[in-house]
């Protein structure tokens, strides 16, 4: 492509600035008039039948995809030879994007002057047909409906996995900060290494983010997949007037307020999206405002680099092509790696004006991970400071965390996307209304998301009212309510863990002797098949707060036989809210510790001991300072206990990792730490499971102390106890 100076956009869609666009279902065929008149007493004129393509004809004139004067489409007008390449025909040529969707390939330039679009275009037979788009990265979206052929352009031409095979061409183990050596193509050229552009307009890559990797995704982070927005508007042509190309911003107004014009709509910022993205201080401003500054951070931080690392000053205009220049402005010379993928984010965020509502939080995280990794440079001394900023929401809508991620692959490392119905309820924003109207999860399970919905917790039908919850089975099968209908009980439809005191004893007594053999070590048995089945550690699952908030009314965790329990946290209702929903931001889960000083004055939640807490549980004789540093040091003993029972009583030494599955591994190298090569630790003795069992599950459950810190302390002394430590100095509540 010549280096000149022109807004390389596809001129088809200028019109609509931040918007992705194309046609839609085939126009229904005109209705004749009729060819003669009835006899009547008086003629009468015979009345046409409207057609419906006349109606849309003028409308579909005036947009981007009809304008013979774009760039778009006159770009190729004085090339020699005069035609629009194979690359660049599918999008920009009639013929070409005919021809391509017919077998996937565009097999001849086509002549130029280039022709703008017309209804044929979008409404023929393989048009019709058309059901799938396979991007850039090779990732294949199936299952579309008209919207594919909106994304069979709007798709952008680069993906991280081309940016890794243009490094790969320049050796392995790149120096991430050097200006890598040129090598010969296949004519003996020398090939350096330059900017990748990813186009213009490519809004189906950034709608469905890390399904096909159209940014430069970092190793090791994980990102948010495609953008789910309500039924109706969750495609390109339910947001888009498929023949004008405009915004409907009169059904986004319905839901979003103070929305009057399409630039209203980066004013737009759900409760959601609860962090400070680009740490401004700013938690209202549009999602649109975050990414702006986000960019000018990564910008500053390109810059910073190119001339501190990369040798060479670097500016970015874009309106000219290459759009990243030196200081002669000319093509930027001295790319690095590194530098060569935050460049490449940037102009992927750039590029896509309605990135904001197509994927906004896919490209936050793009920016962020790039400004992480320029500034994690040890060459680079003007640096950002990365804390200042925010990459993901909390909890429920972290759409980049494990608990939404872990279904993108299947068992053979295939994209699958589809949450398992067993963990459906809690790891996908669709089961939980199913199984609330009495409906089962699909056995196939259920599509994965970016978290929670609106819908998930309120009644689309009754919008916003939220689903009602007379009380809670759990899984001990005892049954708790914080009230009927009462609004946390919808927390603990999820927030309740996922085994109990009843699945230990259930599995210590599957195998024969077990429970009289309470210190030796449980052999496998055989099952029905003949397969072996090992006596394994059991994972109650994370954030299991009614088990700990209910206490001995919900047993979910190991308690003794012939001891006694505290039940509910009796804490009054907060704000005349009882239980989760009083003490919690329901959609970003945050502590309302305003609230919390009205009765503790200004003591920090986690100093918080409560009035009624007067013993020294701990033994340290220290009775004012918090339960939850009580409850901590308590918790330290019996992991103590655990590591001490496990050598003596199996021969091998065990130790803990809170990050890695199944948590409990074999210390072979008897350094306290669990190390890549150290596997699960399977030499488990009834005793010692029980007490694993609940260590496990209080760590998963960081708020265990003020949710019923009486009650975890009650499990931890008896635990250690039943291990055979000394708690004589301890004070059980």
């Amino acid at each position: 492509m010549p280096m000149k100076k022109l807004l390389l956009v596809l001129g088809v869609v200028l019109v609509v600035g931040a918007v992705l666009a194309a046609c839609s279902t085939p126009t229904p065929a005109p209705t004749e008039a009729p060819t003669e008149v009835p006899p009547t007493a008086t003629a009468v004129p015979p009345t046409a039948t409207p057609d419906p393509a006349e109606a849309i004809k003028p409308i579909f004139e005036a947009s981007g995809h009809a304008d013979a004067t774009a760039e778009a489409f006159k770009h190729w007008d004085a090339a020699t030879p005069a035609e629009i390449p194979t690359t660049c025909a599918k999008c920009h040529s009639e013929a070409g994007f005919v021809d391509f969707i017919q077998d996937g390939k565009v097999d001849a330039a086509v002549p130029a002057p280039g022709k703008p679009f017309s209804c044929t275009m979008c409404h023929n037979e393989a048009a019709d047909k058309l059901t799938s788009v396979t991007f850039p990265s090779g990732a294949v979206i199936e299952n579309l409906g008209p919207e594919a052929r909106c994304m069979t352009c709007h798709q952008g031409r680069e993906s991280k996995v081309s940016l890794d095979e243009k490094l790969a061409k320049f050796g392995e183990n790149l120096n991430p900060d050097a200006i890598p050596a040129s090598y010969k193509d296949d004519k003996g050229n020398d090939v350096q290494l330059s900017f990748s552009n990813v186009h213009y307009f490519a809004a189906g890559g950034t709608l469905y983010g890390s399904q096909v990797h159209m940014g430069y995704e970092y190793d090791g982070k994980l990102y948010d997949m495609k953008h789910a927005h309500v039924d109706g508007y969750n495609t390109c042509i339910g947001c888009h007037d498929q023949h004008s190309l405009e915004v409907k911003v009169e059904a986004c107004g319905e839901c979003h307020q103070d929305v009057k014009t399409v630039d209203d709509l980066k004013n737009v910022r759900e409760p959601s999206s609860a962090s400070d993205y680009d740490g401004d201080g700013d938690v209202t401003e549009g999602v649109a405002s975050e990414i702006a500054g986000l960019q000018e951070i990564l910008y500053s931080s390109i810059q910073a680099y190119g001339k501190e690392v990369a040798g060479a000053e670097i500016k970015y205009d874009g309106a000219t092509y290459p759009y990243f220049m030196g200081a002669d402005g000319k093509a930027y010379p001295n790319w690095t790696p590194r530098l060569l993928k935050a460049a490449y984010n940037y102009q992927v965020s750039v590029k896509d004006p309605g990135a904001f509502a197509h994927g906004g939080k896919y490209i936050i995280e793009l920016l962020y991970d790039s400004i992480e990794d320029v500034n994690s440079s040890e060459k680079l001394t003007t640096k950002f400071d990365v804390t200042t900023l925010n990459r993901e929401d909390p909890g429920h809508f972290d759409g980049a965390a494990a608990a939404f991620r872990h279904w993108d692959l299947d068992s053979e490392g295939k994209p699958s996307y589809m949450v398992e119905a067993a963990c459906a309820k809690c790891h996908s924003g669709s089961a939980l209304p199913m199984i609330l109207a009495g409906k089962d999860v699909p056995e196939e399970g259920v599509p994965a998301g970016n978290g929670l919905m609106c819908v998930t917790c309120h009644d689309g039908a009754n919008f916003p009212a939220r689903y009602a919850v007379k009380d809670v089975t759990l899984p001990s099968g005892k049954v708790v309510s914080y009230g009927e209908n009462a609004d946390s009980n919808l927390c603990i439809m999820c927030h309740q863990g996922r085994a109990s005191k009843k699945s230990v004893d259930d599995r210590i007594a599957q195998f024969s002797g077990a429970a009289e053999n309470p210190d030796t070590v449980v052999e496998p048995i055989k099952d029905a098949n003949g397969n072996d089945v090992k006596f394994g550690f059991i994972n109650a699952h994370y954030l299991g707060i009614a088990n700990v908030w209910f206490g001995g009314d919900a047993s979910g965790f190991y308690e003794y036989d012939g001891k006694t329990y505290v039940g509910a946290n009796p804490h009054p209702a907060v704000d005349g809210k009882p239980g989760c929903v009083g003490c919690h931001d329901v959609h970003n889960g945050t502590p309302k510790e305003e609230l919390c000083k009205q009765c503790h004055g200004e003591t920090a939640v986690d100093d918080i001991r409560g009035m009624s807490s007067t013993a020294d549980y701990n033994g340290d004789g220290n009775v004012t300072q918090g339960i939850r540093d009580e409850y901590r040091s308590l918790r330290d003993v019996l992991y103590s206990e655990i590591q001490k029972y496990a050598k003596a009583k199996t021969g091998n030494a065990i130790v803990y990792d809170t990050n890695a599955y199944p948590y409990w591994f074999v210390d072979a190298n008897g350094n306290g730490e669990h190390d890549a090569d150290e596997g699960a630790f399977t030499t488990w003795t009834p005793r010692l499971l029980k007490a694993a069992y609940n260590f496990n599950f209080l760590r998963k459950n960081p708020g265990a102390a003020v949710h019923n810190g009486k009650y975890v302390i009650q499990i931890i002394i008896d635990s250690i106890e039943d291990l055979g430590g000394d708690i004589s100095k301890f004070s059980r509540p």
